[in-house]
């Protein structure tokens, strides 16, 4: 018997396109070869990498509603008790904001520390156009689909996580009669799971296109012009993720935080790719049920809500960038005014979900409640993408870990597949059709054709 060569993981793969990207994205603009109207800017970088990887995001984004719609479903189905349903739902809430208040805190406070924008005289050079977040009233009334077909096709989460929820709960209240209809749902989020395995396997190649893509446009003297912000959110951001988060979930599940990381490496190179932490639901939820083992009636219910209203990494962008402009300016804050910051980060990353563009959306809330020019926020404007794909990575581990210490927390979570290093990973036999299923759909679909 023969030892066939072990076949590289999803995860090393996408390191490897990863790492690739970064390498081509730098050599095509130190080179000049990215320069304006060249065959490279237009065919490769605009073209090839721009198409790759656009299709790859439209492929996620493809599978977010329905996943996300049937998942929820089967997950509040599967829980049963309205009050287990309740319970479960405040501890997501309650530990959502908590750790997004954490974030924002620890933000604040680095970058004050290190008293980053003072005595510095930037210019913006790109325009900020401020968009005017939805008052509180409108958002409470819209959590409330009118039309839930309409919702699904816009993408409304919040909204979508609601009807979801209330069709999973009238299921429940309609009780046998409903059994059918119920195993339909099963079915269905199955199908969305084995979707997800497959746009999976384009994965290293569409992040390839995308990292590159990025530091080819980005290149490195944008960085330099802003470097203590980007260097202090960069710090804030990883402190959190390794520290804060960690130390969260140490205290609160008893589990090994190093296997927690390394199970969440293929996520986060999926939210730093794509810059997009709904875009990522897919691959979270899988990695949180299939790699970390929490029950699928958990992670159903609180990754989807971490999307939509957790938001770690894009208040840390918030503190930052606040004390930051704050400092060119020559204003100053005080206690007063960090608390505000604080507390409206945690009220707009509920308030603001769903709103295109909403880190920036919610900064210009924080700056207009503070004093601060909205038109400052132009200055950190041409770094915002790469820091974007950064605070997704941090925002989608925030989902998991929170997902994770839930489920153990309700008794929902199998340690044999957290601790075993290998469960859950991508094969690509899961994509390969069985023939002797073939068969039988195909005689089935016979059957079916001959009684008509």
């Amino acid at each position: 018997m023969t030892n066939q060569p072990k076949q590289l993981s999803l995860t090393t793969k996408v390191l490897i396109g990863m790492l690739s990207g970064i390498i081509v994205g730098l050599l095509f603009n130190l080179t000049g070869l990215q320069s304006d109207g060249s065959f490279v800017k237009t065919y490769i970088v605009d073209g090839a990498f721009f198409v790759v990887g656009k299709m790859f995001i439209n492929a996620l984004t493809m599978l977010v509603v329905p996943l996300v719609f049937f998942s929820l479903l089967c997950g509040v189905c599967s829980i049963g008790h309205l009050k287990t349903l309740g319970r479960i739902g405040t501890k997501s809430f309650v530990l959502y904001l908590i750790t997004t208040a954490l974030a924002i805190t620890l933000a604040i406070l680095l970058a004050s520390t290190f008293a980053i924008g003072q005595g510095m005289n930037l210019e913006s050079e790109s325009e900020f156009i401020e968009k005017s977040a939805p008052p509180l009233t409108d958002v409470l009334i819209n959590i409330i689909p009118t039309n839930p077909i309409k919702t699904m096709a816009n993408g409304d989460m919040l909204p979508l996580i609601v009807f979801a929820i209330i069709t999973g709960v009238s299921l429940i209240m309609v009780g046998r009669k409903a059994k059918q209809l119920i195993e339909l749902a099963e079915i269905a989020d199955e199908v969305m799971m084995k979707m997800v395995t497959i746009v999976m396997l384009a994965a290293p190649y569409a992040v390839f296109a995308l990292i590159a893509k990025s530091v080819a446009d980005l290149g490195l003297e944008l960085l330099s012009q802003l470097a203590a912000y980007v260097a202090v959110l960069v710090a804030a951001l990883l402190l959190h993720l390794f520290g804060t988060l960690m130390l969260i979930f140490k205290l609160l599940s008893g589990l090994n935080p190093l296997t927690f990381i390394k199970k969440m490496r293929t996520t986060q190179v999926f939210a730093f790719s794509t810059a997009s932490s709904n875009a990522t639901i897919p691959v979270t939820l899988k990695t949180v049920t299939n790699r970390l083992g929490a029950n699928n009636s958990i992670a159903s219910f609180t990754v989807p809500l971490g999307a939509t209203i957790n938001m770690d990494g894009t208040a840390i962008m918030q503190g930052v960038a606040t004390v930051f402009i704050a400092n060119i300016y020559g204003v100053e804050l005080g206690i007063t005014g960090y608390f505000t910051v604080i507390l409206m980060s945690v009220l707009a990353s509920i308030g603001t979900a769903g709103v295109p563009g909403v880190g920036l959306v919610m900064l210009s809330m924080v700056f207009s409640q503070v004093g601060l020019p909205v038109e400052g926020i132009g200055l950190v404007l041409g770094v915002d993408r790469l820091m974007d794909m950064v605070r997704s990575a941090v925002n989608v581990s925030g989902d998991a870990m929170i997902s994770t210490v839930i489920a153990k927390s309700e008794g929902k979570l199998d340690l044999a597949i957290y601790s075993n290093p290998d469960a859950g990973l991508v094969d690509d036999d899961e994509v390969r059709l069985d023939e002797q299923v073939e068969i039988e759909i195909a005689e089935t679909i016979q059957k079916t054709h001959d009684k008509s």
